[in-house]
Order: structure tokens, then C-alpha cells, then sequence
């Protein structure tokens, strides 16, 4: 498959694939003039990548997943990327009602409600995130590899 075809069929824009052809995630078998040619099976790697970027996985993460042999996740940082997911889900659904109640609260001031102000905290919290979990546990790979 050509890059316009592969393209084509995946959604992503030719510049995408050249970015991750330089980033190692994806390669090319040769070239057809100026073009680049995959294999077919570069569509099932575009979906993997397009998942795990989904999910919140960097780039560098999900190259870490690919060998010369084929993907090898890391049930791990998949558990610990879970984990993170459902601590984001938590602080949205937080964020959600809070908001949904600002609208309707019969508070004269925003700042006289108590669930306001709990939104308020929230996100604060949120401009000094943690250092990423998932970068730990990478320490961990050969330990807990299935």
C-alpha cells in the first residue's frame, strides 16, 4: 500500500504517518517513486497506536510496546494506565456535578455555596498534577511482564 492509500484507509494524514514512520512506530517496506510503501498490516499498527493514544498513552510509551516481533504490552502499565483513567473519570464526574449544581444553585453569590467552593479546590488541585505513575511503573516491566 502506497502512503495516500494507507491514508486513506486508516484517517490519518499523510504528515501523521511520515511523524510516526520517524518516531519508529510505523516503517516502510520501500518506495514507489517519492512514495513510501506499507504493508498491509500497517493499518492494524495504525489502530493499536490510535487505541493507546485514546487511552492517554504517549508516543514514546506505545513505541515501547513494539518489537522487531510484533506488540508486547505491558499488562502493567496497561492495570497502571486503568488506574489513572479511573482517577480522571472520578475528578470529571466531580467537576460534572459540581458544575451542574453552580447552575442551579440558589446561592446569591457563587462563593457563598459550599459545593462551589469544592469545585474551586478540585481545580486547583489540578494545576500541580503529580508526576505520571505510569513512568514508574516502566521500572517494573521486567518484573511483572506476562
Amino acid at each position: 500500500m502506497d502512503i495516500a492509500e494507507v491514508a486513506k484507509a486508516s484517517g490519518l494524514p499523510a504528515s501523521t504517518l511520515r511523524f510516526y514512520e520517524e518516531k519508529g512506530l510505523i516503517r516502510s517496506t520501500g518506495r514507489n517513486g517519492l512514495r513510501r510503501l506499507f504493508s498491509a498490516n500497517v493499518i492494524e499498527r495504525l489502530a493499536l497506536i490510535s487505541l493507546g493514544r485514546s487511552a492517554g498513552f504517549s508516543l514514546d510509551e506505545i513505541g515501547e510496546m513494539f518489537t522487531a516481533e510484533g506488540p508486547d504490552i505491558n499488562r502493567a502499565l496497561l492495570l497502571a494506565k486503568a488506574d489513572e483513567l479511573d482517577r480522571t473519570i472520578e475528578e470529571l464526574a466531580s467537576m460534572r456535578d459540581g458544575l451542574r449544581h453552580a447552575a442551579v444553585c440558589k446561592a446569591p453569590n457563587h462563593f457563598e455555596c459550599p459545593k462551589f467552593l469544592r469545585l474551586l479546590r478540585v481545580a486547583g488541585k489540578n494545576r500541580f498534577r503529580q508526576p505520571n505513575k505510569l513512568k514508574e511503573n516502566k521500572l517494573k516491566r521486567g518484573v511483572q511482564k506476562s
